[in-house]
């Protein structure tokens, strides 16, 4: 089975089993969900989830989040991983979308990976899930099932998400990073993981090509 094809049964496996798949962190517009994903690097979304509600009730704009200070926005996010880091990108964040675009989120990735904290990952959810741009956002768990799954042998981050743009139609890929988060989560985790609960797995593993034995020599 080529990895095209490999692709192809992966992405119905999905369609199957999420449909509709909701991003998984809290946020109602674009500079909340900047923010929510800024605060994910390195923690997880549920230690996030539980900060953001109190912190967009107090900073929910660009305007009310710089008049919180990095103080103020520590004080809330401190039990996410990094947080003094992140507390003070997401006041200069909040600052520069002020200072340079009318307090709205820019629309390219160029300048969304210009703003403090916020790298290729961060600008291409905002991009795929805020602004409805094609994207593949893929961070270290997408890298890791796309490698167990065979279809990348990407070293790192920015090849895997080269190889699954290359597997997967345009039009699937933001649903596509969603899908592949929540089935890893589900199915697929990094530790404990039994291949024998995993369709996906499973699937790959039937597909894969008998070996020839090797011919002994006299």
């Amino acid at each position: 089975m080529t990895k095209q094809e490999k692709a192809r049964r992966i992405g119905k496996m999905l369609d199957k089993l999420y449909p509709h798949p909701a991003i998984p962190l809290e946020h109602k517009d674009a500079f909340t969900l900047c923010i929510a994903v800024l605060l994910s690097a390195q923690a997880t979304d549920k230690s996030v989830n539980l900060v953001t509600p109190e912190l967009f009730r107090r900073g929910p704009t660009p305007q009310a989040m710089v008049k919180m200070t990095p103080a103020g926005i520590l004080s809330i996010i401190k039990t996410v991983g990094l947080a003094p880091t992140k507390s003070k990108n997401v006041w200069n964040l909040s600052r520069i979308l002020l200072e340079k675009y009318g307090g709205k989120v820019p629309h390219t990735y160029e300048e969304l990976e210009a703003l403090p904290g916020v790298g290729h990952k961060t600008a291409s959810v905002v991009m795929s899930q805020a602004f409805g741009h094609p994207a593949f956002p893929v961070d270290t768990h997408i890298h890791r099932l796309a490698q167990r799954w065979g279809l990348s042998s990407g070293k790192n981050v920015e090849q895997t998400e080269k190889d699954l743009k290359a597997l997967f139609p345009e039009k699937e890929w933001n649903r596509r990073h969603l899908q592949i988060i929540y089935y890893g989560r589900e199915y697929c985790p990094a530790r404990g993981h039994d291949s024998k609960r995993c369709p996906i797995c499973l699937e790959c593993e039937a597909k894969k090509a008998p070996r020839k034995d090797s011919k002994k020599k006299p």
